[in-house]
Protein backbone atom coordinates (compact mmCIF):
# COMPACT_ATOMS: atom_id res chain seq x y z
CA UNK A 1 0.00 0.00 0.00
CA UNK A 2 2.70 2.41 0.66
CA UNK A 3 3.77 1.75 -3.28
CA UNK A 4 0.77 3.02 -4.27
CA UNK A 5 0.59 6.71 -1.98
CA UNK A 6 3.89 6.79 -3.22
CA UNK A 7 2.88 6.51 -6.76
CA UNK A 8 0.13 9.17 -6.05
CA UNK A 9 1.42 11.55 -4.52
CA UNK A 10 4.35 11.99 -7.10
CA UNK A 11 2.25 11.88 -10.67
CA UNK A 12 -0.10 14.78 -8.75
CA UNK A 13 2.93 16.88 -6.98
CA UNK A 14 5.60 15.99 -9.42
CA UNK A 15 4.63 14.31 -12.52
CA UNK A 16 2.04 16.51 -13.98
CA UNK A 17 2.43 19.61 -12.64
CA UNK A 18 5.56 20.18 -10.53
CA UNK A 19 3.38 22.28 -7.88
CA UNK A 20 0.78 20.45 -6.34
CA UNK A 21 -0.12 19.50 -2.74
CA UNK A 22 -0.86 16.59 -2.03
CA UNK A 23 -3.45 15.72 0.61
CA UNK A 24 -0.94 12.92 2.44
CA UNK A 25 1.60 15.38 2.59
CA UNK A 26 -0.47 18.30 3.71
CA UNK A 27 2.06 20.76 2.59
CA UNK A 28 0.03 23.66 2.27
CA UNK A 29 1.72 25.31 5.09
CA UNK A 30 5.19 24.49 4.46
CA UNK A 31 7.31 26.97 3.16
CA UNK A 32 9.23 25.39 -0.53
CA UNK A 33 12.11 23.58 1.37
CA UNK A 34 9.98 22.05 4.16
CA UNK A 35 7.79 20.79 1.47
CA UNK A 36 10.23 19.57 -0.77
CA UNK A 37 11.90 18.02 2.04
CA UNK A 38 8.95 15.73 2.67
CA UNK A 39 7.93 14.80 -0.26
CA UNK A 40 11.73 13.71 -0.63
CA UNK A 41 11.47 11.50 2.18
CA UNK A 42 8.16 10.30 1.46
CA UNK A 43 9.05 9.40 -2.05
CA UNK A 44 12.26 7.94 -1.09
CA UNK A 45 11.04 3.94 -0.25
CA UNK A 46 14.52 2.72 0.28
CA UNK A 47 15.64 5.41 2.48
CA UNK A 48 19.55 5.69 0.83
CA UNK A 49 18.66 9.43 0.32
CA UNK A 50 18.54 9.27 -4.05
CA UNK A 51 15.20 8.74 -5.87
CA UNK A 52 15.56 6.18 -8.66
CA UNK A 53 13.55 5.80 -11.31
CA UNK A 54 11.45 2.58 -9.05
CA UNK A 55 10.43 5.09 -6.84
CA UNK A 56 9.82 7.16 -9.29
CA UNK A 57 7.19 4.95 -11.15
CA UNK A 58 3.64 5.45 -12.55
CA UNK A 59 2.48 1.12 -12.77
CA UNK A 60 0.02 1.56 -9.93
CA UNK A 61 -1.46 5.01 -9.98
CA UNK A 62 -4.21 3.51 -12.07
CA UNK A 63 -5.05 0.95 -9.31
CA UNK A 64 -5.20 3.33 -6.51
CA UNK A 65 -7.06 6.56 -8.94
CA UNK A 66 -9.31 4.64 -11.55
CA UNK A 67 -12.40 4.45 -9.92
CA UNK A 68 -13.99 2.81 -13.18
CA UNK A 69 -11.21 0.68 -14.00
CA UNK A 70 -11.26 1.59 -17.68
CA UNK A 71 -7.75 2.26 -17.54
CA UNK A 72 -8.13 5.68 -18.11
CA UNK A 73 -7.62 8.68 -15.50
CA UNK A 74 -10.74 11.19 -15.98
CA UNK A 75 -10.44 14.91 -14.22
CA UNK A 76 -12.95 13.68 -11.73
CA UNK A 77 -10.55 10.92 -10.68
CA UNK A 78 -8.19 12.87 -10.50
CA UNK A 79 -9.64 15.31 -8.53
CA UNK A 80 -11.02 13.32 -6.15
CA UNK A 81 -7.83 11.49 -5.57
CA UNK A 82 -6.00 15.15 -5.40
CA UNK A 83 -7.95 15.59 -2.23
CA UNK A 84 -7.74 19.43 -1.04
CA UNK A 85 -5.79 21.54 -2.51
CA UNK A 86 -5.09 25.55 -2.40
CA UNK A 87 -7.47 27.81 -4.05
CA UNK A 88 -4.52 29.20 -6.13
CA UNK A 89 -3.43 25.50 -7.48
CA UNK A 90 -4.40 24.73 -10.87
CA UNK A 91 -7.47 22.41 -10.95
CA UNK A 92 -6.96 18.97 -12.17
CA UNK A 93 -7.98 19.82 -15.91
CA UNK A 94 -5.80 22.13 -15.67
CA UNK A 95 -3.18 20.08 -15.17
CA UNK A 96 -4.08 17.25 -17.46
CA UNK A 97 -3.63 19.99 -20.34
CA UNK A 98 0.01 19.42 -21.28
CA UNK A 99 0.07 15.55 -21.12
CA UNK A 100 -3.33 14.25 -22.52
CA UNK A 101 -1.91 14.48 -25.58
CA UNK A 102 -4.33 12.48 -27.20
CA UNK A 103 -6.71 15.45 -26.08
CA UNK A 104 -9.70 13.15 -25.63
CA UNK A 105 -9.82 14.65 -21.63
CA UNK A 106 -8.39 11.63 -20.09
CA UNK A 107 -5.04 10.10 -18.76
CA UNK A 108 -3.61 6.75 -20.38
CA UNK A 109 -0.80 4.75 -18.93
CA UNK A 110 1.16 6.07 -21.69
CA UNK A 111 0.35 9.85 -21.28
CA UNK A 112 0.94 9.69 -17.37
CA UNK A 113 4.41 7.35 -18.05
CA UNK A 114 5.78 9.38 -20.38
CA UNK A 115 5.12 13.29 -18.24
CA UNK A 116 6.71 11.07 -15.28
CA UNK A 117 9.67 10.29 -16.98
CA UNK A 118 9.97 13.60 -18.36
CA UNK A 119 10.26 14.92 -15.30
CA UNK A 120 12.72 12.48 -13.90
CA UNK A 121 14.48 13.37 -16.80
CA UNK A 122 14.16 17.37 -15.87
CA UNK A 123 14.69 17.31 -11.99
CA UNK A 124 18.34 14.67 -12.81
CA UNK A 125 20.59 17.93 -13.54
CA UNK A 126 23.42 15.37 -13.63
CA UNK A 127 22.13 12.92 -15.35
CA UNK A 128 23.52 10.06 -12.83
CA UNK A 129 19.65 8.22 -12.98
CA UNK A 130 18.80 9.27 -9.60
CA UNK A 131 17.24 12.32 -7.54
CA UNK A 132 19.42 13.73 -4.74
CA UNK A 133 17.42 16.31 -2.36
CA UNK A 134 19.33 19.03 -3.72
CA UNK A 135 17.94 17.90 -7.09
CA UNK A 136 14.43 17.61 -6.21
CA UNK A 137 14.61 20.70 -4.09
CA UNK A 138 15.93 22.98 -7.08
CA UNK A 139 13.03 21.55 -9.06
CA UNK A 140 10.36 21.82 -6.63
CA UNK A 141 7.19 23.79 -7.53
CA UNK A 142 8.64 24.82 -10.70
CA UNK A 143 6.74 23.21 -13.61
CA UNK A 144 8.30 21.48 -17.07
CA UNK A 145 7.27 22.90 -20.14
CA UNK A 146 7.87 20.39 -23.07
Amino acid sequence: MARFARAWVLVIGLGVSGSGLCDALDTADATAPEAAQRRFNFLDANGDGVLSKYEYDSDVVFETADRDQNQLLSAEELTAAMGPQSPDAPTAPERMIAIDLDRDGQLDDAELRRALEMRFSWLDRNADGGLDFEEMKAGFGVRVRP
